[in-house]
C-alpha cells in the first residue's frame, strides 16, 4: 500500500483471480454476465445461485484475504457503483443515479473560498453524471430537479446552474 504500482498490482491479482473463478465455477451457477471496475462486481446469474457463486469465489484466493460478498436485486433493482439497474417490466432495464441511504447531498458550500471554477465544476460533475448514467427523459428531469435542490441547499445561485446546464445541453447536442 502507498506504491503508485499498488493499483496495478492489485489489479492485475484481482484479474487473475477472476478468470480462475470464472474458468472453474459449476456450470450451475456460471455467470452469463460479469463486469468488475476495481473491486465491485456486476453479475447475471441463474436464480437461487448467488450463494453457490459467492462459496465458489472465496474458494480461489488461497491465501484467504480476499472475501466476496453479495447484494441481490431487490424489487426489480440492483446498484452497481453511482448507478441504480431498474428492471422494467417489459425485461428491458433503465440507469438512474445511486446514492446510497447515508448521501447526504453535501457539496461544496458556494460561499466557500474556494475558486469559481471549482464550484462551477461540481456543477458540472452532477449534470455530466445526469446525462451519462439517466436513460429516461422524465427520470433525467426528476435527477435536475434533485441536483437543482441539492446544489440550492448549498447556496448554489440559480444563474450558475443554468449556465453549466447550458454548456451541457451544447456538448450532448453535440454528440
Amino acid at each position: 500500500m502507498g506504491s503508485p504500482v499498488s493499483p496495478i498490482i492489485a489489479n492485475f491479482f484481482m484479474e487473475f483471480l477472476e478468470q480462475q473463478a470464472i474458468a472453474t465455477a459449476p456450470i450451475d451457477c456460471k455467470p452469463r454476465y460479469w463486469r468488475r471496475y476495481v473491486d465491485d462486481v456486476l453479475e447475471i446469474i441463474k436464480a437461487g445461485q448467488v450463494q453457490n457463486l459467492t462459496d465458489h469465489l472465496n474458494t480461489i484466493d488461497k491465501t484467504d484475504s480476499i472475501k466476496f460478498t453479495y447484494e441481490e436485486e431487490k424489487e426489480g433493482k440492483i446498484p452497481f457503483l453511482d448507478t441504480l439497474i431498474v428492471r422494467k417490466p417489459d425485461g428491458s432495464v433503465k440507469l438512474l443515479v445511486y446514492r446510497k441511504p447515508t448521501h447526504t447531498d453535501q457539496y461544496l458550500s458556494f460561499k466557500s473560498e474556494h475558486p469559481l471554477h471549482q464550484k462551477m465544476g461540481v456543477v458540472r460533475t452532477l449534470f455530466d453524471r445526469m446525462y451519462s448514467v439517466v436513460t429516461d427523459e422524465t427520470d433525467r428531469a426528476n435527477e435536475e430537479k434533485h441536483v437543482r435542490g441539492a446544489l440550492k441547499n448549498c447556496g448554489y445561485p440559480k444563474w450558475a446552474v443554468d449556465q453549466v446546464k447550458s454548456k451541457c445541453n451544447l456538448k450532448q447536442n453535440q454528440l
